[in-house]
């Protein structure tokens, strides 16, 4: 990604004060810079780097910080940047797997206003909102929502219902979705160079250009208790095998396995093909997770069927809480 600091939104992309019927400048005075360092030998370091910047949206006036999870995962470090003021530390509070959310607690006074929290359900295709990134108008992109449907992420994840923006913000991560009354609807999550399903490249098509996943903001509440409290949703850890596919050509391909991990351990290979989950042949990425997911918590066997050069493959994958190969945040 971009830094913060060598790079502006195209003007005809930037928002504009009159379009909106609350205060703009203060509402994406919210949004907060965020810089992380985490150490090389992390679970996480080969594939998210060591060094990872982006944003974080103040939500508590005591200085909480929502942010998506990647970018604090296994962090050491991680330093806040106001729009006026000097950077503080921060600590990650959090970070929950299934939504992709993460927490962010400033260790000194952030010189950030909080913004108010909105309903992602009332968000309707066509609407106009903004993407805010630390930085202000310069550094923020006045978008609409072109599409809200399911997404699933080559790393086990699922969201039943993700909101996708355009034109796209080039410094996506942790960014802020504001809506029309000026309340956070979501938090950026990815851009995307291709549209994941039919629908949805012929949206991003009309859109002219490549869309922002965002993450709705509605999924925040049932957990933010938790994440407070326990650092993670007080629910059994979901299975997970630490394998990377793709729907490619209607099929379910193995494009990668994660080091360590309980697929690589049983003996999968990239290039695999998975037919069938137990009884339940895949037919869609989201499915096949699914589908996992509903066999038990982690530490479950998962039977699984393969296609390995023409040849059908019986394997059978111990399940793990994927938490445990990731280091904990570092106390200050």
């Amino acid at each position: 990604m971009p830094s913060v600091s060598d790079w502006k939104v195209p003007t005809n992309d930037q928002p504009r004060p009159a379009d909106y019927g609350f205060d703009l400048d203060v509402a994406m005075g919210a949004v907060v810079g965020l810089r992380a360092t985490i150490p090389e030998d992390a679970f996480t370091a080969q594939m998210l780097g060591t060094e990872r910047a982006g944003n974080g949206v103040v939500i508590r006036d005591s200085g909480l910080v929502l942010t998506i999870g990647y970018l604090i995962t296994e962090a050491e470090s991680i330093w806040l940047s106001p729009g006026t003021g000097p950077p503080v530390p921060g600590h990650a509070l959090a970070y929950d797997q299934e939504t992709g959310l993460g927490l962010v607690q400033a260790l000194a006074r952030l010189d950030a206003p909080a913004l108010a929290i909105g309903s992602s359900a009332k968000a309707r295709v066509d609407d106009h909102v903004v993407v805010a990134g630390a930085g202000g108008r310069h550094r923020s992109v006045a978008a609409r929502i072109v599409a809200k449907q399911e997404f699933a992420g080559y790393w086990e994840y699922v969201l039943d219902e993700a909101i996708f923006t355009a034109p796209a913000h080039p410094n996506w991560g942790g960014t802020a979705m504001i809506g029309a009354s000026g309340e956070l609807l979501g938090i950026g999550s990815l851009k995307l160079e291709h549209g994941r399903e039919n629908e949805l490249e012929q949206r991003r098509e009309a859109a002219s250009g490549h869309l922002n996943m965002i993450v709705p903001i509605d999924l925040l509440s049932p957990i933010l208790d938790d994440l407070l409290r326990y650092g993670r949703p007080n629910r059994p850890p979901r299975p997970w095998l630490g394998l990377y596919a793709a729907e490619i050509e209607d099929r379910i391909v193995v494009i990668g396995l994660a080091e360590r991990g309980p697929a690589q351990r049983a003996g999968l290979h990239t290039g695999d093909v998975v037919r069938a989950i137990g009884a339940e042949a895949t037919h869609s990425l989201a499915g096949m997770f699914r589908r996992i997911w509903s066999l038990g918590q982690a530490g479950v066997e998962i039977p699984i069927t393969l296609d390995r050069d023409g040849q059908t493959v019986e394997q059978k994958i111990v399940s793990a809480d994927r938490s445990r190969f990731l280091k904990a945040p570092r106390l200050h």
